[in-house]
């Protein structure tokens, strides 16, 4: 089972990957963590290595060869950006989140523990880079929503409900899976 968790930044990717990784009992893999990992190993913020990222595309090719390496091992949760885009031809179950921009900004500067206008300026910085760099490596845009199975504003409802929601779609298509393997059986 290969599940992808995308979505904007702060509609709680990495928070759902995890619980339903945890709920599912299969592994949870972060993208935002390899490319986090990679700014951290560079001594930079992440919109600067955003910024190299866009004239480098060996950046996000490294992001996207680990991305690719932990699906190929199979029964993974893996949120990022661009994972429903890598993984479309590998996953069994695209998630898409989303939320309006004002919660999505309250949590980001909660969570990086900075005031709403820096958590503005940074994501707005970081989105727009992004949005050029997707279009300019891979050819869509990341707004595209057309190869998700499931889309989810996680603005609705608690975390606990969420959650439940994509558990809840993540067994179905685990059962129709096992559906599908019982039935091609000779």
């Amino acid at each position: 089972m290969i599940i992808t968790v995308s979505g904007p930044h702060g509609t709680g990717k990495s928070t759902y990957a995890a619980q339903l990784a945890d709920a599912l009992r299969i592994r949870h893999v972060s993208a935002g963590a390899v490319f986090r990992r990679i700014a951290k190993e560079k001594k930079i913020s992440l919109e600067e290595l955003g910024e190299k990222a866009l004239e480098d595309p060996s950046i996000d090719k490294l992001v996207d060869q680990r991305t690719i390496a932990e699906a190929d091992k199979g029964n993974v949760v893996i949120d990022g950006q661009l994972a429903g885009w890598i993984l479309k031809d590998r996953s069994d179950l695209r998630i898409y989140l989303t939320a309006p921009e004002d919660i999505r900004l309250e949590r980001i500067a909660k969570r990086d523990k900075v005031g709403l206008r820096e958590a503005r300026a940074q994501t707005e910085q970081r989105e727009s880079v992004q949005r050029e760099r997707y279009l300019r490596h891979y050819g869509f845009q990341v707004e595209d929503r057309s190869i998700y199975h499931l889309i989810l504003d996680t603005s609705l409802g608690s975390i606990e409900d969420t959650a439940k929601v994509l558990v809840s779609a993540a067994a179905m298509v685990r059962r129709a899976k096992k559906s599908q393997r019982k039935s091609t059986k000779p």
